[in-house]
């Protein structure tokens, strides 16, 4: 049961806080961009940084959750693991500096909803890393869990 919460709180909760951040930078670059505080091509490069690394991240995390055995986390993890793997093979993952404004609103549309899921995924793996814990202190039986209720 250690390797539960090992598992949780030393490789899927820093994974998940890399892809909000990366998510997070992504939509602040591309509201500058819109409000024309950056240039296109410095947003372009700033953000097409982030987007292999956050794709090789997400898969890796559905990956970990496939050979685990968490079925609900890799359930909700493989569509967009699916969708990531998608846009690569069409080559459409980076966004091109000729097109950047007019593709803006839809980007930034992308990345809220990605944003919104990671920080969904965020809560699961933080009620997730609070049961392996308690679960790892011995305080499963009836008795104790009287006193969180």
């Amino acid at each position: 049961m250690a390797w539960n919460f090992l598992l949780w709180c030393g490789i899927i909760f820093p994974a998940n806080i890399a892809l909000v951040a990366s998510t997070f930078y992504q939509v602040l670059v591309l509201t500058d961009l819109e409000a024309d505080y950056v240039n296109p091509y410095d947003a372009a490069s700033r953000v097409n940084r982030f987007i292999v690394p956050e794709f090789i991240g997400q898969g890796v995390l559905c990956a970990i959750f496939l050979l685990t055995g968490h079925w609900f986390m890799f359930l909700l993890a493989v569509p967009l693991t699916c969708y990531h793997a998608m846009l690569y093979a069409k080559r459409q993952h980076l966004i091109d500096v000729t097109e950047v404004f007019s593709v803006i609103n839809a980007e930034k549309k992308l990345r809220w909803v990605k944003l919104a899921f990671y920080m969904i995924v965020l809560v699961i793996i933080i009620f997730r890393l609070t049961l392996s814990g308690i679960h790892l202190l011995g305080m499963d039986d009836d008795d104790d869990l009287r006193i969180f209720w």
